[in-house]
């Protein structure tokens, strides 16, 4: 919730886009800081779904899949870069490093929101080659 100072005084206004971005953001921060069930509990309907391939249906199943990431990979650097959000929508933009001195690859989670919680996900993630011809960079 945002505060708009008015002529008239203080008025309450909700911001949705800007809320649900900053939603998106800190729960991807609390997921990477390994506060995975907290993250949940705070931030994701029980109802909702994800369109990741590569686990079961449903966000129970994520959260799992999520846990078991953490401890194969306990030394991973994850570093948003670009947030946008547009109606109930909202796109976070990210550089993922699984291990140290690898190039790691882009990461591009899509939210969809009902109110405040997550009710659909879905993540696409693209690897940098280290030889990349690109010299502008994945960012």
């Amino acid at each position: 919730m945002t505060k708009i100072k008015t002529t008239n005084g203080i008025s309450t206004h909700f911001d949705k886009p800007n809320d649900h971005k900053q939603i998106a953001r800190e729960f991807l921060e609390q997921v990477v800081a390994v506060n995975i069930d907290d993250a949940y509990s705070k931030y994701v309907s029980s109802k909702g779904k994800h369109h990741n391939p590569f686990f079961r249906e449903g966000f129970p199943a994520l959260q799992v899949a999520m846990k078991e990431d953490h401890h194969q990979f306990p030394n991973k650097q994850f570093t948003i870069k670009t947030v946008i959000g547009e109606g109930d929508l909202v796109a976070v933009h990210s550089h993922l490093v699984i291990r140290p001195n690898e190039p790691g690859m882009t990461v591009v989670h899509l939210f969809r929101f009902q109110g405040e919680k997550i009710v659909e996900l879905w993540d696409v993630g693209q690897a940098i080659p280290a030889d990349s011809p690109n010299h502008d960079g994945a960012f």
